[in-house]
């Protein structure tokens, strides 16, 4: 199966593209704020991911509005692609159901404006290939149009991103790089350095989807990219409940829950289950005992 057509290659008008790309230019770190905002309360920020397109465009929209009035502080925008071989199978069963109804980067984008338009960070979640076919100016000239604050890229690394590195820097939107456990020292600091806005710290080896405990490996690995670089550390992979987002944001920056959400979705709980959710989230965020 294909990834997602890129809607006719007509982009978002382009006096819209060139504002919003001036705008860019002239603005701090959207992300850093949001999680500066986060930390001036005491608290890690907390950043939900949902797929555009599960159950459907509409849905997945209010599903995302759901988690800021629940608490979340950023929301991951996440583009629907055909072989998202980095997620777990919830995110996965979610992610087909778009891709089969053809969603594209224009619902990608409205769902953007959607969240910034609630209230809180929209960040755009996405394998390299669907943003390499929509145009990676385009992307980032529409993007920033639409009130984003940049774009998380699981698969692509700093010396294959020349190109997303210079748009980034014309348009002032935010990237963000992965690094794991495996990463080794020099790999790490060379991805901290990449990264504006937040490093995505992947706490557990492998696929995600949500674990029944925290493990070590998490606060290993935000140690080690603190002592490379004063970027925000944020982690993902495997946060379920208050309890463990607590956990987490006792030693992260920003608690990165996906595969929760997205099973609120399949569990036919609708923006209401995943307002819930973010509720417990929220509070776990708030409660945490925070280690220097």
């Amino acid at each position: 199966m294909s990834a997602p057509e890129d809607d006719g290659g007509v982009s978002i008008a382009a006096s819209a593209s060139e504002r919003g790309a001036e705008r860019s230019r002239s603005r701090g770190s959207l992300l850093a704020d949001a999680i500066g905002a986060a930390k001036a309360e005491g608290r890690a920020a907390l950043i939900a991911y949902l797929p555009v397109g599960y159950p459907d465009v509409d849905t997945s929209i209010a599903a995302m509005v759901a988690a800021v009035e629940g608490g979340a502080d950023v929301v991951e925008v996440g583009v629907p692609y055909s072989d998202p071989g980095m997620d777990g199978p919830v995110i996965q069963e979610a992610v087909d159901v778009a891709v089969r109804a053809g969603v594209g980067m224009r619902d990608v984008l409205r769902a953007v404006t959607a969240v910034a338009e609630a209230g809180a960070v929209p960040v755009v979640m996405s394998y390299w290939n669907p943003i390499e076919r929509y145009g990676v100016d385009r992307f980032a000239d529409d993007l920033a149009a639409a009130g984003g604050a940049g774009a998380i890229t699981p698969d692509l690394i700093p010396d294959e991103a020349s190109a997303w590195l210079a748009a980034t820097e014309r348009t002032g939107l935010d990237r963000v790089f992965l690094v794991a456990p495996s990463s080794t020292d020099t790999r790490l600091a060379a991805t901290a350095e990449a990264s504006r806005g937040f490093v995505y710290a992947a706490s557990t080896m492998g696929v995600t989807g949500t674990r029944a405990t925290v493990g070590d490996a998490a606060e290993r690995l935000v140690a080690r990219t603190r002592s490379v670089t004063g970027t925000a550390v944020c982690v993902g992979l495997g946060v379920s409940s208050g309890d463990q987002a607590a956990e987490v944001a006792a030693f992260a920056d920003g608690v990165i829950v996906g595969s929760a959400y997205v099973r609120a979705l399949l569990a036919g709980e609708g923006a209401d289950g995943v307002r819930v959710l973010s509720q417990e989230l929220a509070a776990g965020v708030r409660r945490a005992k925070v280690r220097a």
